[in-house]
């Protein structure tokens, strides 16, 4: 199947093809034509399933033929769970848009950064893509309406639930009009999630995509044996050995990232920390050359193991393990995208190993373990 049997038109397969999107993922077949018929929709799919281009092309297409409205009013509403997913998302909207006949304004807003640029740029805006706390500043700033939303869209609702987003999730609910479509995508149907489905969602087209119908099989696993002592040197041995240039790293602790990316810029390894603890305009700004190839490492918490899309991203480090294997999955899932092979490294420590077997046993696959006794760390 391509993505011209969806009912797309001519100006959004240019911008698609532009982005290098060969064929539709499973999730972008089934729900493109269910959104672009008005029908309410149920996603359930795991990260890099290719989620937001499905939801984001046929409401660009629904909305292009529109008239804006009026008076900070918007015409639909996207909630994610973090600032990051909440730009990724806004930038695609611009990006998949940007060959429309009409221009249709997308903005993201988010807390840890000041609300009065936000308020300014709301003119004008078709979409908000927003987390649920910065909207309902903005709406009691009355900034902007959410009385004539025509599409709401639920990104990663498990984890906004997660995040403890239930009480602002249900006050913005109370302020959408009553008729409107509905369209929530999670990675798991949890309890809470079955909840909002089915105070959200009138007879939902449901989509479930299973892990193995997804690229996880491109992703080359790899663990390495050792002791928590060598892991920085081992690291970076690892980088300038295989002569890796963009590689993310993942860390248990806030303070602990600093220290790594510190370290390797110490050994000549440009690098930057991503975490809950640096400013909205730090974390955006590390992303930013990250992607660029300006950064050869990011070291990040779990911060961002889901929902950033680092297109053609080559190798995901463990430097610690996750505390859950679903955790394991997001964060191997930041490789192996865009149909590309990637490489997803973990580094396991004597104490971590029982739990290593525990995130194989539930993945259902076997991850070839190497020794590193041999491995002369002289110098890293």
């Amino acid at each position: 199947m391509s993505f011209t049997s969806l009912g797309l038109s001519d100006q959004l397969l240019k911008a698609v093809a532009e982005k290098g999107f060969t064929k539709p993922y499973p999730i972008q077949q089934q729900a493109i034509p269910a959104i672009l018929k008005g029908k309410d929709v149920l996603g359930i799919a795991q990260t890099g399933s290719g989620k937001t281009a499905s939801f984001a092309l046929p409401i660009l297409q629904r909305f292009a033929g529109l008239t804006p409205l009026r008076n900070r009013s918007i015409r639909g509403l996207v909630l994610v769970p973090t600032r990051e997913l909440a730009v990724q998302v806004g930038e695609v909207f611009q990006e998949l848009g940007q060959y429309l006949s009409r221009r249709i304004k997308t903005v993201a807003v988010f807390g840890g950064v000041s609300i009065n640029p936000q308020m300014m740029q709301l003119a004008g805006t078709e979409i908000l893509v927003a987390t649920p706390g910065r909207l309902l500043d903005l709406i009691a700033s009355k900034a902007v309406r959410l009385s004539e939303v025509e599409v709401l869209v639920l990104d990663e609702a498990d984890k906004m639930l997660n995040l403890g987003f239930k009480e602002e999730m249900d006050q913005i609910f109370a302020l959408l009009p009553n008729e409107r479509q509905n369209v929530l995508f999670s990675a798991t149907l949890a309890d809470d999630v079955a909840a909002i489905k089915e105070k959200l969602l009138i007879n939902p087209v449901t989509i479930e995509i299973q892990a193995e119908q997804q690229n996880t099989n491109l992703i080359k696993q790899t663990a390495y044996k050792v002791a928590d002592e060598s892991k920085g040197p081992f690291l970076r041995y690892l980088i300038k050995q295989q002569n890796m240039q963009q590689v993310l790293v993942f860390i248990s602790s806030t303070k602990k990232a600093d220290n790594v990316a510190a370290k390797l810029n110490k050994n000549g390894i440009v690098a930057m920390a991503m975490h809950s603890g640096k400013s909205q305009g730090a974390r955006t700004e590390a992303l930013k050359q990250f992607k660029a190839g300006k950064v050869r490492v990011l070291v990040a918490t779990d911060l961002a193991s889901r929902g950033i899309d680092i297109q053609f991203l080559p190798y995901v480090i463990n430097y610690d393990l996750p505390r859950s294997p679903k955790d394991y999955v997001h964060r191997i899932g930041r490789t192996g995208r865009a149909e590309a092979e990637g490489e997803a490294i973990s580094m396991i420590s004597p104490d971590e190993m029982h739990h290593f077997k525990i995130i194989q046993k539930k993945m259902g696959k076997q991850v070839p373990l190497l020794d590193t006794e041999d491995v002369d760390l002289k110098g890293f």
